[in-house]
């Protein structure tokens, strides 16, 4: 998925994803839960939306759909309590959506929410770490950032490390 769509089916993706990650983030932030309900018709909106589009890029998004589902199912398991299962559902809905570009976003959570728990440290000392976040909304912004840069974010990583 490109910064700006170049069809419509593009731009719906881009808008379904988007107004996912919005709901999301509210939902998470006020009742520190992300619903199937709202995971499970934005997969089914995702899948639909790519087959009527671009067909050949299923099987990418696919890909990255389970690869970023089990990589943060693993850090999940890894963690106990320290991440929500609705969490690593949201990976994989954005990894369907995004296709590769999900890696980028999932760095750039990880980054945002790491950066956001170092202040919370640094204001409230060090009793704040174990205060619970939700995580949501640190994926949400990764989420919006690969949509707009996402591929370009992949395009200059793999040009820059595996040119040959």
């Amino acid at each position: 998925m490109s910064a700006i769509p170049g069809d419509g089916g593009e731009l719906a993706l881009a808008v379904a994803l988007a107004a996912t990650l919005v709901t999301i983030t509210l939902t998470d932030i006020e009742r520190r839960i992300i619903p199937n309900r709202i995971l499970i018709v934005s997969a089914v909106a995702g899948a639909a939306l790519i087959l009527l589009g671009d067909r050949e890029v299923i099987g990418e998004h696919a890909i990255a759909a389970a690869g970023a589902f089990g990589f943060l199912l693993l850090v999940a398991l890894a963690c106990p309590g320290g991440m929500g299962m609705g969490d690593v559902k949201l990976v994989g809905v954005m990894g369907l959506y995004l296709g590769f570009a999900v890696v980028p976003a999932l760095l750039i959570g990880f980054a945002a929410g790491t950066v956001y728990g170092t202040v919370l440290v640094a204001r409230q000392g060090f009793p704040a770490r174990k205060r619970s976040l939700p995580f949501g909304p640190f994926l949400a912004v990764g989420g919006l950032v690969a949509l707009l840069a996402g591929d370009g974010i992949v395009s200059w990583y793999a040009e820059s490390f595996f040119a040959g």
